[in-house]
């Protein structure tokens, strides 16, 4: 017997930041179980070369993608993906908000106005307005899966990524408020807060191997983890494997946070 519990044949979703690392993940997996996926980032020509990798790999067995960009700082931006998106492929059932901006490493008292100004528009603002864009059609259809992509750093403090850590604490409180006004009408928000994954945005945790040894000494699985190991996690919570879940923050960090 084939269960169909986290099938999502005929699904739309639309991901920021799906051009590489756990974008391109999550993307990559909501196709192979059956989604209609909307790659999208600031470079068009990248969007696509991803796109075209997806449709090459699930051609006539799974979902499709297509490549629309565009820079989530700006509102009207915004307005226009999920505009088109609705064009290309229909209403959107699920939204993944996984573009993010870290400019500035290093302790708070030398961060910029203008990188922390980035930091709470691209990380926060950006993520509120592409809910408010799709939630009135789930809302009409009484159905609807919304993921925000935190970080454990939005669970602590940090010397070097205040800002970052935050943006990502607030995305938290975002995703619950979210579920709260929204559950009556059906509609699931929650959160993913991966750990150190090995992606460009967090390099500098991870390329150099002393930094990265000690960064995983006391983590449990002793390890930094793959882009590939939090997607699954977006599949169930856009799924009918997730249909009663919501409100919660699923951390993906083999198990740093409850290391020593």
């Amino acid at each position: 017997m084939t269960s169909t519990l986290f099938d999502l044949t005929g699904k739309v979703a639309l991901v920021t930041g799906s051009t590489k690392g756990i974008g391109r993940a999550i993307a990559t997996e909501l196709a192979r179980h059956g989604a209609r996926v909307v790659i999208s980032s600031r470079k068009a020509d990248a969007c696509q070369k991803v796109a075209d990798a997806i449709n090459a790999e699930t051609a006539g067995t799974a979902g499709s993608a297509v490549a629309i960009a565009a820079n989530i700082s700006h509102k009207a931006e915004l307005e226009r993906l999920v505009n088109e998106t609705r064009t290309q492929l229909g209403a959107i059932d699920v939204l993944v908000c996984n573009a993010a901006v870290n400019p500035h490493y290093g302790p708070m008292s030398g961060l910029p106005d203008s990188a922390f100004e980035k930091i709470l528009g691209v990380n926060i603002l950006s993520n509120h307005w592409l809910a408010q864009l799709v939630l009135p059609e789930m809302i009409a259809r009484r159905d609807g899966s919304i993921i925000i992509v935190s970080s454990i750093g939005g669970l602590k403090g940090s010397p070097v990524l205040g800002a970052y850590c935050i943006s990502k604490a607030a995305d938290l409180q975002l995703v619950r408020n979210l579920a709260v006004e929204n559950g009556p009408h059906n509609i699931r928000v929650n959160a993913i807060s991966p750990g150190l994954i090995k992606t460009d945005f967090a390099r500098a945790l991870w390329e150099d191997p002393d930094t990265l040894a000690r960064r995983v000494q006391f983590d449990p699985l002793r390890r930094i983890g793959e882009p590939e190991e939090v997607a699954g996690i977006a599949v169930y919570l856009a799924s009918r494997a997730g249909a009663f879940t919501t409100g919660q923050n699923f951390v993906i960090d083999g198990g740093a946070t409850i290391g020593s």
